[in-house]
């Protein structure tokens, strides 16, 4: 904890760093350049390139034989114009960090440092895993998981900042915490024709809006009033003539849910619902359905251990340690959650003397840098007590 106070500044040099440099996802190739060079010289093993992607994953093995456990912290940045009036904004023009994400790399970075000066203490081995494109599906996680690099975990944890409370409040949430994501594309074949003579043709505008109608009775009447469920239509391409019966139309959606039940239960009742459309106007319907990431399941046993731990603190930045609700947000950590028993957790971020703050993925997104001290300190925490490390 001392070695972490004193390299504060250094957690918020990098994270202004990265801020001001920010990659899209699968293109974060300076980025990850960036942590490769910061781990040159020092006494560990760096895997490059893992994944579908610029996934990096450091081993430090400890001073003596034991579990292993994964840390993680992802990357990439988002294709939003930054608004803020930071000193050190995004030069990259329509790239930013809205997210956070340079915060996760920043902090994880000196605390694996720290970890690193300090692996012979350790009864085991830490693999710090700095996951690449987490804002695009398919993601870096499922495929960092694939790789066969991971099997070895007994446990895995990760963080995420969020503005739900000031810098010092730790929060957290066992069993679902997070929701799955699927996304899905609709084209709509009819007939086209003039307006005047509607019964010459087979209107595909008609069909896709009866579609987004009734899709909606999947969550109303198909779904368990106490399961938490999603479908939005974000986009319905029909644009034409006024006076011209469209022949095609396109819709895109975006579908979430907290259960692995919940999400077979929509998918099958989407595709149910499209073909209906299909018998009722008599039109050609096409739908692509990719779910893209499941539902984040927090381990209930590693909840309450690393729960124990955090509230057991001393720590003056640790102020809280809180239960959050579940959120309708989609994170890919699930996919190692999926395979490894693990714990996500929250870092208050508010940014100080701000009431209202704007939430991740806003244009004017920031955060107060005390939080990387408080992230690098609940994370050690973890370590410490999962090792019996005084």
């Amino acid at each position: 904890m001392k070695m972490l106070e004193e390299r504060k500044e250094e957690m918020i040099k990098i994270r202004r760093f990265l801020h001001e440099n920010p990659e899209l996802s699968f293109k974060e190739e300076k980025t990850a350049q960036y942590i490769i060079d910061f781990y040159k010289g020092k006494d560990v093993e760096v895997k490059t390139e893992v994944g579908n992607g610029q996934g990096i994953i450091v081993t430090i093995k400890g001073g003596k034989p034991g579990k292993t456990i994964g840390l993680r912290a992802d990357f990439d940045a988002l294709p939003i114009v930054e608004e803020t009036d930071l000193p050190f904004k995004s030069k990259n023009e329509g790239v930013m960090h809205a997210c956070g994400h340079d915060a996760h790399t920043a902090y994880l970075l000196v605390l694996a440092d720290c970890l690193i000066q300090l692996k012979e203490s350790l009864s085991g081995t830490i693999k710090i895993i700095h996951q690449h494109a987490e804002e695009v599906p398919p993601g870096g996680a499922k495929s960092i998981v694939e790789s066969g690099e991971l099997n070895d975990l007994d446990n895995i944890f990760g963080i995420h900042v969020l503005p739900m409370g000031p810098a010092g409040q730790v929060g957290y949430r066992g069993g679902y915490v997070m929701a799955g994501r699927s996304f899905f594309k609709l084209g709509i074949q009819g007939t086209g024709g003039h307006g005047s003579s509607p019964h010459l043709a087979n209107d595909a505008v008609v069909a896709g809006a009866h579609f987004v109608t009734a899709v909606q009775t999947v969550i109303s009447r198909r779904l368990n009033p106490f399961d938490m469920g999603v479908i939005t239509i974000g986009s319905f391409d029909g644009k034409g003539t006024f006076n011209v019966i469209r022949d095609r139309v396109e819709l895109e959606g975006d579908i979430r849910y907290m259960t692995v039940e919940t999400q077979k239960l929509i998918d099958e009742e989407v595709h149910r619902v499209a073909s209906g459309i299909e018998v009722e106007f008599g039109v050609k319907c096409e739908l692509t359905y990719t779910a893209d990431y499941p539902p984040l399941y927090n381990d209930p046993e590693v909840t309450e251990m690393v729960k124990a731990s955090l509230e057991s603190m001393n720590e003056p930045e640790i102020k809280e340690v809180k239960e959050y609700p579940m959120m309708s947000s989609s994170e890919d950590f699930s996919y190692y959650a999926e395979k490894i028993p693990g714990f996500f957790f929250y870092i208050g971020c508010t940014p100080k003397g701000v009431e209202k703050p704007y939430f991740n993925h806003h244009p004017k997104f920031d955060i107060d840098e005390d939080a990387l001290l408080v992230a690098a300190k609940s994370v050690a925490q973890v370590v410490c007590s999962y090792y019996e490390i005084d």
